[in-house]
């Protein structure tokens, strides 16, 4: 598939899915996820939804809960993306933050120690 169009669907899933689970989910576990990204497969048929949390140790909860609503969440975006077939929905924990996180703080003490 072209990458353009691709692109596309990955922003317009993020959009849509921050969406839903800000209006349609009732699952407390779930209300503080923030969608980071979305890779959808060339074919359309899976897409891995990257999201983080603001409470780091309900990060397996909120998986949990996610994947458990996966279905609920695909059958809206359904209604709300024009694709003809939605792909299946795979929940998971974005670490590229704490990642970019630890790197900041070891360049501190770098910093730190330099003075």
């Amino acid at each position: 598939m072209n990458t353009i169009k691709l692109e596309r669907y990955n922003k317009e899933f993020v959009r849509a899915i921050s969406e839903i689970l800000m209006e349609e989910i009732k699952d407390e576990e779930i209300h503080f996820v923030t969608i980071t990204d979305v890779e959808i497969t060339n074919d359309l048929s899976y897409a891995k939804v990257y999201f983080t949390v603001l409470d780091q140790t309900k990060i397996d909860s909120t998986l949990e809960a996610l994947n458990g609503a996966s279905s609920f969440i695909r059958g809206k975006l359904s209604e709300m993306v024009e694709i003809r077939h939605t792909p299946e929905l795979k929940f998971v924990y974005d670490t590229s933050i704490a990642y970019g996180k630890r790197i900041e703080e070891v360049i501190e003490k770098l910093h730190e120690e330099k003075k």
